[in-house]
């Protein structure tokens, strides 16, 4: 499927989750790997603002692309985010959606004349 990349240039992005394992299985607990490095994977949530809308996301991120300084509230840089769009078949039923996923997770600062 195709993968979208997203301009966060004129963007506020606020971390509203500190970042977390992503899991592979639930169950297990089996933490999920990257198919192509094979280094585990993060989750973050983030309310992504621009031109006067807001949406709650989660971004899945290398466990190297997390850096030191994060705080929740706080504002991030995703540098290399991308959009890909996802369906499955569970139970019988059709699911859909899109992930999230960016090279690294970075503290950042507000844009010009949008501080806190």
């Amino acid at each position: 499927m195709r993968v979208m990349r997203i301009d966060t240039s004129t963007a506020t992005v606020l971390m509203t989750e500190a970042p977390a394992p992503k899991l592979r299985d639930r169950q297990t607990g089996e933490i999920a790997k990257d198919a192509v490095t094979g280094e585990g994977l993060m989750t973050i949530g983030v309310v992504y603002i621009d031109q006067g809308e807001s949406s709650l996301i989660a971004v899945t991120i290398p466990q190297s692309g997390v850096m030191d300084g994060l705080a929740v509230g706080a504002p991030v840089s995703l540098p290399g985010l991308v959009a890909r769009p996802w369906e499955s078949v569970f139970n019988s039923q059709a699911r859909h959606g899109i992930a999230f996923r960016a090279t690294a997770v970075a503290p950042s600062a507000y844009p010009a004349g949008q501080e806190g």
